[in-house]
């Protein structure tokens, strides 16, 4: 074979190893791009109050005879009632729960003398979406106790009101949007330190919504404070070019 005709085909596969190590170099540095990226989160707060507000109000009478105790718990409802009312609560908004009787002396595990056989305790549930009214009427309970009202706990966890938000769907869209934008100013202020440029979003993650106590303390539950804090990171990735 002529030498002069192996140059062509030499020439070809020296093209092609070429080309074929520029594709590898472009995918090289195309691959290091992408590793290119910074991780930023973005915070955004709302305070907010209560606007759906329950109080279950228990309260007890005790004696040896039964007709007696049941009047004495009917006489109760009457001024808790009215000491709703007096303070804007509606009786359409107390629902009556249920009438719970024991006898003392039916107790297998009683040890020593009974001072009253029955005790019969009464629950009233007051829902309102005005809770202001419940935080108020809250803070004088102390009429209840001077009309003669015998107030128990034994109503759950907590035993007091409990004050919910339910507008979180209509927040969510503005609070996003804010800690995006959040989030990309702090990937710029790195991109400026790095001598760099904000590229596409690389990977995004909203975040979750939690609704906290306004004021945190040890012990305080958010269902248990009227006003809440709500708050969303969301967690961003950008490119750097």
């Amino acid at each position: 074979m002529n030498p002069g005709s192996r140059i062509p085909g030499l020439l070809l596969v020296a093209a092609g190893i070429a080309l074929a190590g520029w594709f590898v170099g472009q995918g090289f540095v195309e691959g290091r791009t992408l590793d290119r990226y910074v991780t930023v989160k973005g915070v955004a707060e709302r305070d907010v109050t209560a606007d759906i507000g329950l109080w279950p109000i228990a309260f007890v009478a005790t004696d040896d005879d039964l007709g007696q105790a049941q009047k004495t718990i009917v006489e109760s409802k009457r001024k808790v009632l009215d000491f709703l009312g007096r303070h804007g609560i509606d009786g359409d908004q107390v629902e009556v729960r249920r009438l719970d009787v024991a006898d003392r002396l039916a107790d297998r595990y009683r040890n020593g003398p009974t001072q009253s056989r029955f005790i019969v305790s009464q629950t009233l549930m007051v829902r309102t979406d005005n809770p202001g009214l419940i935080l108020k009427a809250g803070q004088h309970t102390g009429e209840l106790v001077e009309a003669g009202v015998v107030l128990s706990r034994d109503t759950g966890p907590g035993g007091g009101p409990t004050y919910l938000f339910t507008g979180l769907n209509e927040m969510k869209p503005g609070m996003i949007a804010e800690a995006t934008t959040q989030a990309r100013r702090a990937a710029e202020q790195f991109a400026r330190d790095s001598d760099s440029r904000v590229g596409d979003i690389r990977r995004a993650n909203q975040g979750v919504f939690v609704i906290l106590p306004r004021d945190r303390m040890p012990g305080v539950s958010e269902s248990g404070q009227f006003n809440k804090t709500v708050r969303v990171v969301s967690t961003i990735e950008y490119l750097l070019e």
